[in-house]
This record gives structure tokens, C-alpha cells and sequence, in this order.
């Protein structure tokens, strides 16, 4: 009996031991668990931010993302029913793939958005400006028949933002231009200055009805001046792009290519600016230079789709009817 008792509470110090060494062991692999589970949260908010910064938008023409707050625990839910449990490092792989995955999505997004820019670049290259050369502008009649001397139009600031424009070159001098005769200096006459209480859109307004009269070099005078001397008016923009058809319509398509340029350098967000390019385009098909006219063109349809389906999609067409564009 005395050796039956003794062997009983080493027997209780074994189990006792054994118990121990159970509960303890796994500590470290669930601190490594921890520290590995934090890695892969913090690689996965890593990647949702790569997301917003490649897919800013969520109207549909961007690629959905893989990784959204709110459907990870969702997707982790589903999959696992009537799934077999998995171990903490095959969720760590599983994971890591998806990460990987969606690196490779956003890797591809970025070449192509590179890709794109660089084609746009070469565009812009192709049309650039004509502002290198000084614009000069006839010396148009007064109503009164003295002919007045205008200083060349000024180029576009080195800021001004880069645009698609076609080179033109600087126009040859225009031969004297005669006096008008008396009934057209009567008819301009007969075709009233607004006036109001403000000064510069009388001197738009009256460019307008001078042009719209059919008087385009009194028009040109008259819309140069207002030009000159409102360049921050509001209706800067209708100014400069109406100056231009002022040209066109007098059959001058070089320097009504610049003063269309000008406009729509000046402020890509003008009210007259997509305006001021497609007609661009139509003065480079009056000059017979296809290759810039189109390029004019889909310039206009890619920076204004609205417009160029909606309140220009007449001319805009007439225009594309005239050219045969690769």
C-alpha cells in the first residue's frame, strides 16, 4: 500500500505537466498568426488606396474594385459555408492572391492611362500653336472710310494651357484696301450702337449686328476694339471666336484659324471655345489641309461630346462630310 501511494502523485505531476506544456505551446504560433494577420490588413488598405487614386470615379467607367469596405467579410462569410475550416496560413495565401490579383488590374489600369496621355501628347505635338509666328491683321475700313492701322494681336502667354492647334503661317500683306463707297457707308450707318449701362457689351453687341449684317471688315474693326480694350469682359470669348468668323466668312481661313487658336487657348472652358475649335477645323478645310482639319475635328468631339452632339452636331457633321479623316 505505501508504494501504491507514492507511484499516485507522480502519476498527478505528470498529467499535471502535460496539461502545461498543452495550453502553452501554441503562444508563439498565434503571435506569428497576429503579426501576419496585421501585415495582410495593412497590405490590403495600401491597396485600397491605390484603388481611389486609380479608380476615382463610380459611375461605371472605371473597372469595380476587387477590395471594398464592407464586402470582405461578407465574401469570407459565403465562401465559408459548408466549406471546410481552413488553416490561418492558407487564408494568409488565399488572401495574398487576391492581393496580388488586383495589383496586377491596377498596374494595367495605370499603363493604360500612361499610354493614353502619351498618345494625347503627340496629338497636341501635331497640332501645336501658331502663336510663334506674330498675328497681323489687315488694317480694316472705318465707317467714317479712313482706313485705321491695327497693332498685331499679341501671342498667347508661355502659361497659356497646351492645346490641339495646327500650325498657320503668318499671313501675306493685304493689298490697300479701297474706301467704301457712300451707300455702304450709309448702310453701316444705319445699323445702331447699343447703349447702356454696360460699355463693353455695346461694343460687342455692335460687332455682332455689323457682322450680321454682312459687314465683316467693319465688324472685324469694331470686335478688335472691343477685344483690346474688355479683354477680362464677360463676353471676352464670344468676342474673340466672333472675330475669327468675322475672317472666315470674309474668306481670310489663315487668320481666322488665329483668332479661333487664340480663343480656345485662352480658356479651354470659354463660352465660345468649342466653338472657336470647330471652326478651326473648318478653317484648315478652307486652306485645304486635311490632315490638321482633322485632327481640328476629333479634337472637338473628344473635348466636347455634349456639344458635339447636341447644339453644334450640324455643323460639326457638315464639316466631317467635307474631309475623309483615317
Amino acid at each position: 500500500m505505501t508504494t501504491a501511494f507514492r507511484i499516485f502523485p507522480l502519476r498527478l505531476a505528470g498529467v499535471a505537466l502535460a496539461a502545461a506544456t498543452i495550453v502553452t505551446a501554441p503562444v508563439p504560433v498565434m503571435a506569428q498568426d497576429n503579426a501576419a494577420e496585421a501585415r495582410i490588413r495593412k497590405i490590403e488598405s495600401e491597396v485600397r488606396a491605390l484603388q481611389r487614386k486609380v479608380f476615382p470615379g463610380a459611375d461605371g467607367r472605371f473597372f469595380e474594385p476587387q477590395i471594398a469596405p464592407g464586402t470582405e467579410g461578407s465574401a469570407a462569410t459565403n465562401s465559408n459555408i459548408g466549406a471546410p475550416a481552413t488553416t490561418a496560413v492558407t487564408d494568409i495565401l488565399v488572401r495574398l492572391d487576391a492581393l496580388e490579383g488586383q495589383l496586377r488590374t491596377l498596374t494595367a489600369r495605370s499603363e493604360e492611362q500612361a499610354n493614353a496621355l502619351s498618345q494625347m501628347e503627340t496629338r497636341l505635338a501635331v497640332l501645336e500653336t501658331a502663336a510663334d509666328a506674330p498675328m497681323s491683321l489687315p488694317a480694316p475700313v472705318s465707317a467714317a472710310g479712313t482706313t485705321v492701322m491695327i497693332p498685331p494681336v499679341p501671342t498667347p502667354a508661355a502659361s497659356s494651357p497646351r492645346v490641339s492647334t495646327p500650325t498657320v503661317s503668318a499671313p501675306a500683306a493685304s493689298p490697300p484696301v479701297a474706301a467704301p463707297s457712300a451707300s455702304r457707308l450709309a448702310a453701316v450707318q444705319e445699323i445702331a450702337k447699343p447703349q447702356t449701362a454696360d460699355a463693353g457689351d455695346d461694343e460687342y453687341s455692335y460687332g455682332f449686328r455689323l457682322w450680321n449684317a454682312g459687314f465683316y471688315p467693319e465688324a472685324r474693326q469694331q470686335l478688335t476694339k472691343f477685344v483690346e480694350q474688355y479683354p477680362t469682359h464677360s463676353r471676352i470669348s464670344f468676342g474673340r471666336n466672333l472675330l475669327g468668323r468675322a475672317f472666315l466668312d470674309d474668306n481670310l481661313p489663315e487668320d481666322a484659324a488665329r483668332w479661333f487658336l487664340r480663343n480656345y487657348q485662352a480658356n479651354k472652358n470659354g463660352d465660345r471655345a468649342a466653338d472657336s475649335l470647330l471652326y478651326l477645323g473648318a478653317s484648315m478645310i478652307a486652306m485645304k489641309d486635311t490632315k490638321r482639319a482633322c485632327i481640328a475635328l476629333a479634337e472637338f468631339a473628344e473635348t466636347y461630346p455634349l456639344i458635339a452632339s447636341g447644339r453644334l452636331a450640324d455643323e460639326y457633321q457638315a464639316n466631317r462630310a467635307k474631309v475623309t479623316c483615317s
